[in-house]
């Protein structure tokens, strides 16, 4: 029996086939060995992979991480990946992060709109969307246990010494499109941000022998 790879929609899957991982310096990709032996030694027990990325306000890095790595398990057609994202407070997802998902490909929908707005992101037709918004770590939307914690900001990392259910914590910092907010060059960064985590996914899911 053949498995038939999904299809990723085409601007995103587009934009994939331009990424090039060979731009990852050897101590960045040092860095994310330690995420790709995770997801490795869950698909080599055939067992689910549980994913959580984390930074302070769970609003720019950690839903960039969140979307890509959901992204890349699926373009790979790498199975019973589930991704997840939080903070170590709830803030809000920035509206430029859907903004920049959206002109990357994802089909963005607004579920509710507060303070906290509620997002279905879809990469594809065939799967569940991702469901983005701002919450806690520990949120009752996230897993209690077996899952990698992947700190996405240097503070979270410091600030939050113990993630408790977390079975690996990987320290995978990006820095924050945040400081160029209302500036010219805002839409430029937050796509350059945007651009790496999607690149550092795609090298990572690459690296899988299932």
């Amino acid at each position: 029996m053949t498995t038939t790879k999904p299809t990723l929609f085409s601007e995103i899957g587009n934009l994939i086939k331009e990424l090039n991982p060979e731009t990852i310096s050897s101590e960045r990709k040092t860095i994310l060995q330690p995420l790709t032996d995770f997801i490795q030694s869950k698909v080599s027990g055939n067992q689910e992979i549980r994913i959580n990325f984390i930074c302070t306000h769970n609003s720019r890095r950690s839903h960039l991480s969140q979307v890509w790595a959901q992204t890349m398990a699926n373009y790979f057609n790498i199975k019973n990946v589930f991704c997840y994202s939080g903070g170590t407070e709830a803030t809000a997802l920035f509206p430029m992060v859907a903004e920049t998902l959206q002109n990357s490909g994802f089909q963005i929908n607004t579920i509710s709109k507060n303070d906290n707005p509620v997002y279905s992101i879809k990469y594809t037709d065939n799967e569940h969307p991702i469901i983005g918004f701002s919450k806690k770590l520990d949120d009752d939307f996230n897993p209690k246990s077996e899952f990698a914690a992947i700190m996405t900001c240097s503070q979270a990392d410091g600030g939050c010494p113990f993630i408790a259910g977390a079975e690996k914590r990987i320290p995978i910092t990006f820095e924050d499109p945040k400081v160029f907010d209302n500036t010219p060059q805002q839409a430029e960064k937050y796509n350059e941000r945007n651009l790496q985590i999607a690149t550092e996914m795609f090298y990572v899911f690459s690296q899988i022998n299932s």
